[in-house]
């Protein structure tokens, strides 16, 4: 139990974190004397830059898709037909418990976002509580491995 307070803080602390940080950046606006930077790279950049909240929405809102009868939560057999019309490999049940942190045989918005809150913590290589294409493997902006 102690574990699992002391994981919702930290992720919490994360989420606060990635929010602070984005919401303090000044903007060439709002700086003083600031001459307006050039508008081509900022926008790629901008693009390919995910902070926490943005890719458990993204995230999220693509698993809740799995919540055919609309109870705001997900039971295994939505979850096993979910996994089957995507075409995934492998143990559906076993995915579902991963997720279903509290084991009560139900994935609700609570434990998706903790889920999601640690996948991004892993691919947040430099901890700046932001994903840019190269912290990003499986996206379809990150860079190809070289073979």
């Amino acid at each position: 139990m102690i574990r699992r307070s002391i994981l919702a803080a930290a992720l919490s602390l994360l989420t606060v974190a990635a929010l602070a940080q984005t919401a303090t950046q000044p903007t060439a606006a709002t700086s003083p004397g600031a001459t307006p930077p050039a508008a081509a790279p900022a926008t790629p950049k901008a693009r390919s830059e995910l902070t926490l909240a943005k890719f458990q929405k993204r995230r999220e809102k693509a698993i809740m898709a799995a919540d055919t009868d609309g109870d705001g939560k997900i039971s295994l057999l939505e979850w096993e037909a979910f996994q089957a019309k995507r075409n995934v490999k492998g143990d559906a049940a076993k995915s579902f418990a991963r997720i279903d942190s509290n084991h009560d045989g139900f994935i609700d918005r609570a434990e998706l976002d903790a889920f999601f809150a640690k996948r991004f913590a892993r691919l947040d290589k430099n901890g700046d509580g932001i994903l840019t294409a190269d912290e990003m493997p499986g996206h379809k902006s990150a860079p190809k491995p070289e073979q």
